[in-house]
């Protein structure tokens, strides 16, 4: 098994940011995420919501890609709510998500952010970035390096690593 710790802030919403997830069904569709989650061995540390959109702190094992999780997550929720019991057929998700990248020390923030999701959006104090959902975001806008250019080799003069003692943590 490969070491890995990569954490996510997960955000996305309902079809037309319809006020869909409701009391009545918030527990569902919570229990139904976290459970679907732990299936596909993602760990779910938050898990919050407004009546359009959800929010998940998550670390996902690098056997899945970040797409592959949501697209598996939306869909069997979506399923699930429009089953009697549900909404009978209204519930859809948006397309598209936001996902933001976390470190080892953000992830205590963000799951506090997510836990208290109901408190600012109450009191109208919500993150813009956290919050925002654009199905038309296609990532930075940055293009990155040309696919013609080619970079000269580097080389390391000597071994760069350093090994972390019992009392200290490399993150």
């Amino acid at each position: 098994m490969p070491f890995w710790r990569t954490y996510y802030h997960l955000v996305w919403a309902t079809k037309n940011r319809e006020p869909l997830i409701q009391p009545a069904i918030e527990r569902r569709l919570f229990s139904y995420l976290v459970n679907k989650a732990n299936e596909l061995e993602v760990r779910v540390y938050a898990i919050n919501g407004w009546v359009d959109h959800v929010h998940l702190v998550v670390s996902i094992p690098p056997k899945h890609a970040v797409a592959y999780v949501v697209k598996r997550l939306k869909g069997a929720s979506a399923f699930d709510l429009n089953q009697p019991g549900g909404l009978g057929g209204e519930f859809q998700w948006q397309r598209g998500y936001g996902v933001l990248t976390l470190g080892e020390r953000q992830r205590p923030q963000a799951e506090a952010y997510v836990r208290n999701q109901k408190e600012h959006h109450g009191r109208q104090t919500t993150n813009s970035w956290l919050e925002r959902v654009d199905e038309f975001d296609e990532g930075p806008p940055d293009e990155g390096l040309k696919p013609d250019v080619v970079l000269p080799v580097l080389h390391e003069a000597g071994v760069v690593y350093h090994v972390w003692g019992e009392d200290e943590f490399p993150f």
